[in-house]
């Protein structure tokens, strides 16, 4: 059971689809979530900034070597997950709406996500804090390779960070 006292019965309902134009406020609300927003902590300068998260999110969409999926549970959307190329390596991201936070929601995600992305080594990045997420890349087979250490907008500061790769 999950700390909410449900069981990851819910994760069974998770698809994956392409992103939807309308999918983009629903992505909006969710980093609007200021504790999500700390635990993801690289996110953008100011995500309250529509105009920035609009532009972002079409240069996404517009490049097709960025792999992008809506994550649903059932019907509804409650995350994102993409694959994108930082500093020569493809790189895994994703985001779940915190209130399915605990349900298996970003791990079952993350299983559909790499059957869709088959390419290898693949990386995973997390702020050192973020324990639930490091979890969710390990019982995918993502194994901890090092530590780095970068600028979090969300928190204005430089944080350690957690490298994670797929083989």
């Amino acid at each position: 059971m999950s700390r909410r006292g449900r069981t990851d019965a819910g994760a069974a309902r998770v698809s994956l689809r392409d992103v939807l134009p309308e999918d983009l406020p629903v992505f909006f609300e969710h980093h609007q979530d200021p504790a999500a927003t700390w635990m993801a902590a690289f996110t953008m300068a100011d995500p309250a900034d529509r105009a920035t998260f609009d532009s972002h999110w079409e240069k996404i969409l517009a490049h097709d070597h960025i792999t992008k999926r809506t994550i649903l549970l059932g019907d509804e959307v409650v995350g994102n997950i993409m694959c994108y190329q930082l500093l020569g390596a493809p790189n895994i991201a994703y985001w779940i709406w915190r209130e399915q936070w605990g349900n298996g929601i970003a791990t079952e995600a993350l299983r559909l996500f790499l059957e869709i992305v088959t390419e290898r080594p693949l990386v995973g990045r997390i702020a050192s804090d973020n324990v639930a997420s490091g979890r969710v890349l390990e019982k995918c087979g993502f194994v901890r390779i090092g530590e780095e250490r970068g600028f979090a907008h969300a928190r204005g500061e430089n944080v350690d960070e957690i490298v994670f790769q797929l083989d």
